[in-house]
């Protein structure tokens, strides 16, 4: 079994959708392994997003998910991450599939509600970050 990190971003969170998101990936199939609400700092972030500093947009993700907490999870599954990332839908909400979650929850790209780990071994590294 492999394990993936996913984590309900502020808007998320704020929205009050955290207990459906873990819902819907329990009905999929998948055993959560841990979770927790984080207030993440911006240092703790800048590490997190690390990868994308040299895009134009980093502040502005940066200070986004440093708005407000965020629910970290560990999910445990067959083939996690692949599988996490196709019911999280596309990273723009307007290119996700309805059924996805940000095809049924998400309005822009800036606000997508949810993250989750791309690779194997960005989600051993993101599950270290949060879970040490």
């Amino acid at each position: 079994m492999e394990r993936t990190f996913v984590m309900v971003k502020p808007d998320g969170y704020a929205r009050g959708l955290v207990g459906r998101i873990v819902t819907r990936f329990e009905e999929k199939g998948f055993t959560l392994v841990d979770g927790r609400v984080v207030q993440l700092t911006r240092e703790h972030a800048e590490h997190h997003y690390g990868h994308l500093r040299s895009k134009v947009f980093f502040d502005e993700l940066v200070d986004f998910i440093i708005s407000g907490p965020v629910f970290a999870m560990i999910w445990e599954g067959k083939d996690a991450v692949k599988n996490a990332r196709a019911l999280i839908g596309a990273t723009n909400p307007s290119e996700a599939l309805a059924g996805t979650i940000r095809g049924d929850f998400a309005l822009d790209v800036a606000s997508n509600i949810i993250h989750g780990s791309d690779s194997v071994e960005n989600a051993e590294q993101e599950i270290k970050l949060f879970f040490q």
